[in-house]
């Protein structure tokens, strides 16, 4: 039991610094002018990047706002929902011992890392095209 709980330490750790970094924020409200710099790619170029939207995004699932969060970035909130459980999944792993231990290194086959690359790039071109306002934060 000692070395489970041991084994738990490294997603518990994980979790822990994500969850300050959400705790920070939480109580750092994005939407007051100053308390976080500007988009960059915003600021210079007018475009919505992937990111736009996203520090208000995590301040709203910190709130328990999902709706507002959704329409801040959904990319986000969609990003957090697969961190979340890749994390209840590696302490789960974790915690069940060496029989069910987590391989050292997860398979990240290249067609799942280009699907990735696309949606993330069709979600960028579709949020800055007039169809895809909806998306814009």
């Amino acid at each position: 039991m000692r070395q489970r709980l041991l084994d738990a330490g490294t997603p518990l750790a994980a979790a822990a610094l994500l969850g300050a970094a959400v705790g920070c924020v939480a109580v750092n409200d994005p939407t007051v002018p100053g308390s976080y710099p500007p988009c960059p790619v915003l600021t210079e170029l007018g475009l919505h990047c992937p990111g736009c939207g996203g520090l208000r995004a995590t301040h709203a699932l910190a709130h328990g706002a999902f709706t507002t969060a959704w329409h801040a970035n959904a990319l986000v909130v969609a990003g957090a929902a697969l961190l979340g459980l890749g994390l209840l999944v590696w302490l789960a792993a974790a915690l069940a011992g060496a029989r069910h231990r987590l391989p050292a290194r997860l398979p990240f086959p290249a067609r799942l890392g280009w699907s990735l690359a696309a949606l993330v790039a069709a979600f960028t071109v579709l949020r800055n095209l007039p169809p895809g306002a909806f998306l814009t934060p």
